[in-house]
């Protein structure tokens, strides 16, 4: 009975006082000095490492429009590249085997119209996505317009004004957000990609006008073979970009439990983030921590993998993939490690994945080892591959997931010039530092150091792949 009464007076004390009570002494030391310091050291840096984590996908878009205003863009304008992209497009995973439209829209000021046009001499496929990545819709034939071209109203969060007739309205929950737009290529000859730049350019991008007045002309910005530098950073300059993006867009209501997180690192909306530059070194540590998590998260997105008995699988988990898509409509589910890993890897979402493009990745060979350290590898590309527009093969850097640097070229497909076929119709693909005696046609290079990883990229998937009658087999060590 005494301990009775002894616990129920340290919990009312506890309910009054905020703080619990030595049963012996009625008296709690408090903490040094240097106690506190520490505490409060380690209370920044695990938010910090929870706001790495949450703002994943925030960041890589943010990184992406610095580097296209670096460059001399800003927004409203559309950064593209004359041919297939090259090493030099830092951003996480590209595709080298089309030609990359991006219209970055802001709505601070009002709507934005896209104009994508009809299928013809050549199609698109692509999505517009918020500044948080998640789609408001797909174009093309396989988006909203079906091929047939169309008007894509994208509306600022909170818009009420009427929709004049002929648009496609598209709500976002961000001012800011892009479309990301393949013009897609025949082949990868000159006059294909001639075409297919022509074609792109054929999109029109611009203010939504007064009535009676003429849109404003679109404005293109050629990024081929220029620095646009947008892997992500894991140090303190993460929160420098995590800040540019919330003094801009509003507060979600699902993400609302970060405001006092992130303001207790120092960012606020309405400041200038100044206090940010005091947490440097524990935004060092804390971003550290973050990758460490977000890369033993992406082993485990391999898991189940697409084909069994194999490393292939869509970096994403099904509660990402629907979570984008559905802008987390789902009361009990936010997926924000996940989503950290997703957005670590790539970036954009389709709202329909599957119906214009699917992505099949894998990190480890068929023994079950990461990919690198200057070996070279093989992949059968079975005869017939389920698609209806082509395929490719493409290796990115294990550790930034870009392209790799300095190399001649980053992939090779169904539409590479030259492309070896063997007898029955199959590809065989070579992953190495150097090429193999007669094999260059047929080789994509990687670095002699550290570790590497292959997408493969499905464009107009049919519904055999999905059947997966038709499978992939694993890389296989050579050498």
């Amino acid at each position: 009975m005494a301990s009775r009464i002894l616990m129920s007076a340290v919990v009312v004390a506890t309910l009054f006082t905020g703080s619990t009570v030595d049963a012996a002494t009625s008296h709690r030391p408090s903490a040094s000095p240097a106690d506190a310091k520490a505490l409060q050291q380690r209370h920044i840096e695990r938010r910090a490492v929870e706001a790495v984590i949450w703002g994943m996908p925030a960041v890589n878009f943010q990184l992406m429009l610095d580097a296209f205003t670096a460059m001399g863009g800003s927004a409203n304008q559309v950064v593209y590249w004359s041919r297939p992209v090259n090493w030099k497009d830092q951003t996480l995973t590209p595709n080298p085997d089309t030609i990359y439209l991006t219209p970055f829209y802001d709505t601070r000021n009002g709507p934005v119209v896209l104009e994508i046009p009809p299928e013809g001499d050549g199609s698109i496929t692509g999505s517009v996505d918020t500044g948080w990545q998640n789609p408001l819709e797909d174009v093309g034939p396989a988006g909203a317009d079906k091929g047939k071209g169309g008007k894509y109203l994208i509306l600022p969060p909170g818009y009420k004004d009427p929709v004049p007739d002929g648009y496609i309205a598209l709500p976002s929950e961000t001012y800011q957000g892009f479309a990301l737009l393949r013009s897609n290529l025949r082949s990868g000859s000159d006059a294909d990609i001639a075409s297919a730049v022509a074609y792109g350019k054929r999109v029109k991008f611009y203010p939504l006008p007064k009535a009676g007045a003429a849109p404003a002309e679109t404005r293109f910005v050629d990024a081929y073979d220029k620095p646009y530098e947008a892997t992500i950073p894991y140090d303190a300059r993460f929160f420098d970009a995590l800040n540019r993006f919330v003094q801009v867009e509003p507060w979600l209501s699902r993400d609302k439990a970060m405001i006092d997180t992130l303001a207790s690192i120092g960012i606020v909306k309405g400041t200038a983030g100044d206090a940010l530059a005091a947490n440097k070194a524990a935004f060092d540590k804390a971003t550290e921590e973050a990758h460490a998590l977000i890369e033993s998260w992406t082993e485990q997105v391999f898991i189940p993998p697409f084909y069994a008995g194999t490393h292939w699988a869509l970096p994403a988990s099904p509660k990402v993939v629907e979570g984008a898509s559905t802008t987390f409509a789902d009361p009990n589910s936010y997926p924000v490690d996940g989503r950290a890993v997703s957005y670590s890897l790539a970036y954009f979402s389709a709202k329909h994945l599957g119906a214009g493009q699917f992505y099949l990745m894998t990190i480890k060979d068929k023994d079950g080892n990461r990919m690198g350290a200057g070996k070279t590898y093989r992949l059968h590309v079975p005869a017939h591959p389920p698609v209806q527009l082509y395929w490719s093969a493409t290796a990115y850097d294990g550790d930034t997931h870009a392209l790799i640097r300095d190399t001649r070229w980053s992939s090779r497909g169904s539409n590479t010039p030259g492309l070896q076929k063997n007898a029955d119709g199959s590809v065989d693909l070579y992953f190495g530092p150097a090429a193999l005696a007669g094999k260059e046609s047929n080789w994509v290079p990687t670095s002699p150091h550290g570790q590497f990883e292959v997408l493969f990229r499905f464009y107009g998937p049919e519904k055999s792949f999905f059947e997966k009658a038709w499978q992939l087999p694993d890389p296989q060590i050579l050498k």
